[in-house]
């Protein structure tokens, strides 16, 4: 199983919300590398990184910040936030993002996701964040009222997307548990590898996720319990599969 820790940007610098609500924001360090850094000096081989930013102003925002990450770790970095056009793709993997996730595009131009896994292969993710049965867009502001969680998945299965970050906003920064129930779901009804996000913060997650890898769930993203050591690094990289 990968191990994601997660980095939330808005300002330039590393946050967390609570459920995608952004008046619900908790600064952890308000420097971006040295971050990504001390996940790389703990083990991690693997970032998680969203431009919030980017998301609720549909356009990447912080492009500086996550090429800084990239050049100066070698961390495998996957970035989503406000990517929403073919441009910004491949600018990402320009500076060597080993993976860019797309979230509103899938809804509103999905288009956009052929063509990206035509032309990188791999290397395109695509984040499918629930509010109940509906998906949630726009940085989770907005929800999709014609496409459900189901229907989407469906899609992204025939065209080559390398995985889907699945998260329950509902249960997002609350350090509730991740929905396990969905996670499973969705895991054993398609062939695309799962990331499972949202709520992980015990050993106990971990370890229910480690035993969906039967059914194609690779990994884990943990944020909020990193930042308030809920969750120490040295037991989530007991997980890790290198």
């Amino acid at each position: 199983m990968i191990i994601y820790p997660a980095i939330d940007i808005k300002d330039g610098k590393c946050v967390r919300l609570k459920q995608g609500d952004f008046s619900q924001v908790t600064e952890f360090n308000d420097d971006v590398l040295a971050q990504a850094q001390e996940f790389e000096r703990r083990g991690f081989k693997w970032l998680h990184v969203v431009d919030l930013d980017g998301a609720r102003q549909g356009r990447p925002i912080n492009f500086q910040l996550v090429e800084n990450v990239i050049r100066n770790t070698s961390l495998n970095v996957q970035i989503g936030g406000g990517i929403r056009d073919f441009n910004s793709i491949s600018k990402m993997i320009s500076y060597g993002a080993s993976r860019v996730i797309l979230g509103t595009a899938a809804i509103e131009n999905f288009e956009l996701v052929e063509q990206a896994c035509k032309e990188y292969p791999g290397q395109i993710a695509v984040g499918v964040d629930a509010r109940g049965n509906k998906v949630a867009t726009h940085g989770w502001q907005e929800e999709a009222d014609d496409m459900f969680v189901f229907d989407l998945i469906a899609k992204l299965e025939k065209v080559g997307v390398s995985a889907i970050i699945y998260t329950d906003v509902s249960r997002d920064g609350l350090l509730s548990g991740f929905d396990e129930q969905g996670t499973e779901e969705i895991a054993k009804d398609i062939t695309i590898p799962i990331i499972a996000s949202g709520g992980v913060s015990t050993i106990e997650d971990l370890k229910k996720i480690s035993a969906m890898k039967q059914y194609g769930v690779e990994g884990a993203i943990v944020g909020r319990a990193f930042y308030e050591d809920k969750l120490s690094f040295s037991d989530a990289l007991t997980f890790q599969q290198i």
